[in-house]
């Protein structure tokens, strides 16, 4: 399903916005329940004593006075929304402000009389509870009660004024669709803007997802737009990063392919030709031995082959671990060109630059830099001229650096073809069509092989005079 992690992240900061208001809601009811329940109990218990310091000592029980006390329960009874009466001792309600009580001096209240229990908590002061008063009331009420007294001090009898609750729930009501009505139109802006947010936040990510489907099925040619500077953005530049490293590594993949391929096919066309004329006849007796000779080179070219991606494969995979010692790079040097000794002769060569730096070590695996000593020494006399020079070079800088430098004459390499030397069966025209002993790995080993020694390679090339590598050793 599309458009999975839009709807999470948009259900759930809605869902979390929503469960917010109400829990502000909640807060608010209580806070303001609370504060009305203590409004209105202080209204009832002020009440209440009102009409008991009225009542209390007084010894006139004639009609006008009941009368008159009447009058006062009323007015207090609609300044707070609900009933007061007034019972003796044993709970008989004998005055209300109900109308009721003023037709027929009987009510509901003066029938079902105060439980006893009410009494008993309101003898020591005061009482108020949010309840039946027993089963005095069908419904929640608000009930204050307090005791008046007779002239020495004894209770003559208690005040009571409840007051239904269902006002206060009405009045919560109210203020929950006054909230409702004012939160509305804030969600709705909110879940607008959370709706762009979030629809903003997963476009890039959706666009991943599809360029790393399309890269699943080998298009390496999508890119994310690099938009802003957030988290989002910096991951679009990361993938756009691996996209650029995978469309160069799949790049590199066809190519080593390719150049594989063309590199076995040569020499293994060269030998079955030449062996399938030495069966049939087609090449003569005579010529048996010639024919056999290149068929031997280009077995020895193919071993070289061979060889380098086995050393390059060992290389790559971490097969091959560094053994790391103190080796002195003119020793190295030294095996190397006694064992190139014949081909240097060949080409009458002059070796120059032993002379200094014997006394230089670096720490590095010695087999490993045998190899890539070999590899450059075997690329400078390939391409160095008849009768040239190949120069060697062994410094120590001041911040403890080795410097590694081979330079041989001849030809140089094109300024543009200089930055892919390295690159895994790379080789410049001129070694395609002049020589056929190079694989195209040779360079690329050696970098390897400069790399995990943590030391760096370069390469210089003056036109039609030398060629030149450079390797730093920390």
């Amino acid at each position: 399903m599309k458009n999975r992690l839009f709807y999470k992240i948009f259900l759930s900061t809605a869902i979390a916005m929503v469960l917010s208001m109400v829990i502000i809601l909640a807060l608010l009811s209580v806070t303001v329940s609370n504060y009305l329940f203590n409004e209105k109990k202080e209204l009832l218990m002020d009440n209440c004593s009102t009409i008991s310091s009225v009542i209390s000592g007084e010894t006139d029980n004639s009609t006008n006075f009941y009368i008159s006390l009447h009058g006062i329960t009323n007015v207090v009874s609609n300044a707070v929304s609900g009933d007061a009466y007034i019972c003796d001792t044993e709970g008989n309600v004998f005055l209300c402000s109900c109308k009721e009580w003023r037709e027929s001096k009987v009510c509901s209240h003066s029938n079902q009389g105060v439980p006893k229990l009410v009494l008993k908590n309101a003898a020591d002061g005061e009482f108020f509870e949010i309840g039946r008063l027993g089963n005095h009331f069908n419904n929640i009420h608000y009930t204050a009660a307090t005791p008046y007294y007779n002239s020495d001090g004894s209770i003559a009898g208690y005040v009571l004024i409840s007051s239904a609750a269902s006002l206060l729930k009405a009045m919560w009501f109210e203020l929950a669709n006054i909230y409702a009505v004012c939160a509305l139109l804030p969600l709705i802006i909110m879940f607008v803007v959370i709706f762009l947010i979030t629809k903003k936040l997963v476009r890039p990510i959706n666009l991943l997802s599809k360029a790393a489907n399309n890269m699943s099925k080998g298009d390496f040619s999508t890119r994310i737009p690099e938009a802003g500077n957030d988290e989002i953005a910096d991951l679009a530049k990361s993938f756009n990063a691996m996209s650029n490293s995978l469309s160069q590594l799949e790049s590199m993949r066809r190519s080593f392919v390719a150049n594989v391929s063309h590199e076995l096919r040569t020499p293994m066309t060269t030998i079955g030709g030449f062996i399938d004329g030495i069966l049939d006849g087609t090449i003569p007796k005579d010529k048996k031995e010639y024919y056999l000779s290149i068929v031997s080179s280009e077995i020895k070219r193919l071993s070289r082959l061979v060889q380098s991606m086995l050393s390059l494969a060992r290389l790559e995979s971490g097969e091959q671990k560094a053994n790391f010692s103190e080796v002195s790079i003119v020793s190295v040097i030294a095996e190397v060109l006694f064992s190139q000794e014949q081909r240097i002769e060949a080409k009458s060569l002059t070796v120059d630059g032993l002379q200094e730096g014997a006394d230089i070590t670096v720490l590095a695996d010695r087999d490993l830099i045998y190899q890539a000593v070999f590899n450059l020494v075997d690329n400078a006399i390939k391409f160095a001229d008849e009768s040239g020079r190949i120069d060697f070079s062994v410094l120590k800088d001041s911040e403890n650096k080795v410097h590694f430098k081979i330079k041989n004459d001849g030809e140089s390499i094109n300024p543009d073809e200089l930055q892919y030397v390295f690159d895994r069966f790379y080789k410049a025209d001129r070694s395609r069509s002049d020589n056929k002993d190079g694989t195209g790995l040779g360079l690329f080993i050696v970098k390897k092989i400069v790399d995990i020694h943590k030391a760096t390679i370069t390469v210089h090339s003056m036109p039609d005079s030398y060629t030149e590598f450079e390797i730093i050793f920390p």
